[in-house]
């Protein structure tokens, strides 16, 4: 099962793939993101009865979009392919999740992905 995560703006997406789209949730994660992306990653492992170690490779989206998020989200995608050594690519733009699909089954794996935010991130001076 793949696992696909994206997070570049205030709606975050996770799905599983399995010959098919098996599951979809999008829900309003803004600042909470960091708090909830692994839970509901955990919640569609047990809604499709699946575990952790049953997950094949994963499509992450990786930009533009949300310097925050695509960060969160690059990270915890990173870190899932890692630890259950499974591969791994990240795609940009429309139609990300077929590209995705398309460069795993020509044996593609970034090892890690980077975020492309689309422009220079835009970090502000602190204030103190």
């Amino acid at each position: 099962m793949i696992l696909l995560v994206r997070t570049d703006s205030e709606n975050a997406y996770i799905g599983f793939y399995e010959d098919q789209i098996v599951y979809e949730h999008s829900w309003h994660a803004h600042r909470n993101l960091s708090e909830t992306l692994l839970k509901k990653i955990e919640e569609g492992l047990a809604t499709t009865e699946s575990e952790w170690d049953k997950l094949s490779a994963v499509i992450v989206f990786a930009g533009p979009g949300s310097f925050t998020g695509l960060r969160i989200g690059i990270t915890v995608a990173n870190t899932l392919a890692n630890s259950q050594a499974i591969p791994i690519v990240g795609m940009q733009g429309e139609g990300w999740i077929e590209k995705g699909l398309e460069a795993l089954a020509d044996g593609q794996n970034d090892k890690i992905v980077s975020p492309e935010y689309g422009s220079e991130a835009n970090i502000t001076i602190p204030k103190k």
